[in-house]
């Protein structure tokens, strides 16, 4: 039998911006090497598989082309937006999903703006890894740790853009990636970053809801703030709401479906 299978551009105001995701629709769960194996076809950042329980949530795990990760954002978002998309839940329902990080929702206002709830992820401050100020070819302020990831400060928004770092370099760091981040020269925005996981087989991934929350708590303290906006300054980019309330991060942005099929095996 045929299984749907929906690409997502997350995080985006138009198609062909922000990140796509692709977002499986299982009527049961399948096995692991199944999954990677739709993955690794798929080959993009994430790809989303959903099955759905008797109350109306979702189990949801998410795979790149090489693991299988705890959390991500921009493929929840996409995950949403097709349940909504196809009438499987009310425009006005809460997307319930349970993962490997709990239980994440989601929400959707009538101009289409969809807001995830995702568990905080502060930082602490640490010392440089070695070779890591190498690998990004960049002076490094500061460099904090964060869950999977680490989180490095630079001095402007035009290092941010211009990095052209070493992945193989940045593939020896033990973290799932590497976000780079600095305040936006831009009022529109409060602070940029890029995100590098060439460990997990994405050597950058064009917009990633999970690193924001890092960096939302991280700015938020520095700048004294709770809402902000941020830029993800990959060369798709993408724009992400933020507000930290507590112990937890509110990620907010559209998708756009550019992808509509089914997979025959």
């Amino acid at each position: 039998m045929a299984t749907p299978i929906v690409q997502v551009d997350a995080f985006a105001d138009a198609p062909f911006r922000g990140n796509p995701a692709a977002v499986c629709l299982l009527p049961t769960a399948r096995d692991d090497a199944w999954m990677a194996d739709v993955a690794r076809e798929m080959n993009l950042s994430e790809t989303a598989f959903l099955v759905p329980r008797a109350d109306g949530s979702h189990d949801l795990r998410w795979f790149t082309p090489a693991v299988e990760v705890r959390l991500c954002g921009h493929a929840t978002l996409a995950s949403a937006h097709v349940l909504w998309e196809r009438g499987l839940l009310a425009a006005t329902e809460t997307a319930r999903f349970h993962t490997k990080s709990g239980l994440l929702t989601a929400t959707r206002s009538p101009d289409g703006l969809i807001e995830l709830d995702f568990p905080s992820r502060p930082s602490t401050s640490m010392a440089t890894p070695e070779g890591l100020a190498e690998a990004l070819g960049v002076p490094v302020l500061q460099v904090r740790s964060s869950a999977d990831d680490d989180l490095v400060e630079v001095a402007t928004e035009a290092q941010v853009r211009a990095l052209r770092p070493s992945f193989a370099q940045l593939a020896r760091i033990p973290v799932r990636g590497v976000m780079v981040t600095a305040r936006s020269e831009d009022p529109a925005f409060d602070f940029v970053s890029r995100f590098f996981a060439p460990t997990v087989g994405v050597d950058e991934d064009p917009v990633t809801g999970s690193a924001h929350c890092c960096l939302a708590p991280f700015w938020g303290e520095r700048l004294g703030k709770t809402r902000m906006v941020a830029y993800q300054a990959s060369a798709r980019g993408g724009v992400v709401r933020v507000e930290v309330v507590g112990d937890r991060v509110k990620l907010g942005g559209r998708g756009i479906t550019v992808l509509d099929g089914e997979l025959r095996v």
